[in-house]
C-alpha cells in the first residue's frame, strides 16, 4: 500500500469511527444509529483502526 493511500485510508476510518461514536453517545443525531450503545462502543475500537493505520501509512518509506 502506498503512504499516500494508507493515510487517506487511515483518516476517512478513524473520522468514521469517530462519527459513530458521536451518534452512538447522542451527540449527532438524525440516524437510526443515534443513541444507540453498540455504535458507542464499535466507533473507538474503528476509529482506532484508522489512526494505526493513518500511523503505519505515515511511516512507509517512499
Amino acid at each position: 500500500m502506498t503512504r499516500p493511500l494508507a493515510l487517506a485510508l487511515g483518516g476517512a476510518v478513524f473520522a468514521v469511527g469517530v462519527l459513530w461514536t458521536l451518534q452512538g453517545l447522542g451527540v449527532v443525531g438524525g440516524s437510526p444509529m443515534t443513541g444507540v450503545t453498540l455504535w458507542a462502543v464499535v466507533g473507538p475500537v474503528v476509529a482506532l483502526i484508522g489512526l494505526v493505520l493513518a500511523l503505519r501509512g505515515a511511516r512507509l518509506r517512499r
